[in-house]
């Protein structure tokens, strides 16, 4: 689904990232962690080709990001950034409703399968209580979830997020990490996100990759990935701290939806 060859980004001049080589299949769901620094967020801006390689390439379904208009990358991944600033007034199902902008007809605008797709998203997220509400005068967390909900309104096969449980309380963390697991094992939607949370990325995530200092170190099961000794070498904390667990499915999910 997404393939990163010999990847390398730089920021003026000082690499951010070198000579990754990573695949993440269809269908997978994939959790980045490492410490700040380490090239996380620089990878999804890379996927979504909104950074330009200095070397390498991004592939999503065997095409080059590279040559791919803005629309084509639109309808193959949806980005949930960390943070965002809107400059308009907007309600919360016009924000969420810009995740049809790939597919709705130009000269038309929203079909009523838009119409269907944005209010299926809203509910999904849980977000019916803030209907007709100005999106920018939400709180942060708030605003989070409506840019997830946008995501899942987008309906690309992949999910891409930075930090989606940022300015989240712990109920509203673990049910956006409820909802990934659900897009992903009911809708085959692969997610390829950022978490800097260990204990949340190793309970909802089979697979772990590990950066640091712009390389993957560790890529693999939670258990693996999160060994001791590699805990406290890259992360420089006793690993007593990180509670590694089975990564969970949505059977018996409280928000399974």
């Amino acid at each position: 689904m997404i393939r990163f060859e010999r990847l390398t980004v730089a920021y003026r001049g000082r690499p951010v990232l070198a000579d990754v080589d990573l695949e993440i299949r269809a269908g997978e769901r994939v959790a980045l962690i490492g410490p700040n620094g380490a090239g996380k967020s620089t990878l999804l801006r890379a996927a979504a080709g909104i950074l330009e390689p200095a070397a390498g390439r991004v592939w999503l379904g065997g095409a080059a990001v590279g040559h791919l208009d803005r629309i084509a990358v639109a309808r193959r991944i949806a980005v949930v950034p960390q943070q965002t600033t809107l400059p308009f007034a907007a309600t919360v199902e016009e924000v969420v409703g810009l995740g049809r902008l790939p597919h709705e007809d130009p000269f038309r605008g929203h079909r009523p399968a838009d119409r269907a797709a944005v209010a299926a998203a809203i509910e999904r997220v849980g977000l019916g209580h803030l209907l007709g509400r100005d999106a920018r005068e939400l709180s942060l967390g708030e605003r989070q979830l409506v840019l997830v909900a946008l995501a899942v309104a987008q309906a690309a096969p992949a999910l891409l997020l930075d930090e989606p449980t940022v300015h989240l309380d712990l109920r509203h963390q673990v049910e956006v990490m409820e909802l990934l697991v659900d897009l992903n094992e009911r809708d085959g939607t692969t997610i390829l996100a950022v978490l800097h949370d260990l204990s949340l990325a190793a309970a909802f995530f089979p697979r772990l990759v590990l950066l640091d200092r712009g390389r993957v170190v560790a890529d693999g099961a939670p258990d693996t990935v999160l060994a001791p000794e590699r805990v406290r070498e890259v992360f420089g904390v006793d690993p007593t701290f990180v509670h590694v667990g089975t990564p969970a499915a949505t059977g018996g999910s409280s928000s399974a939806r």
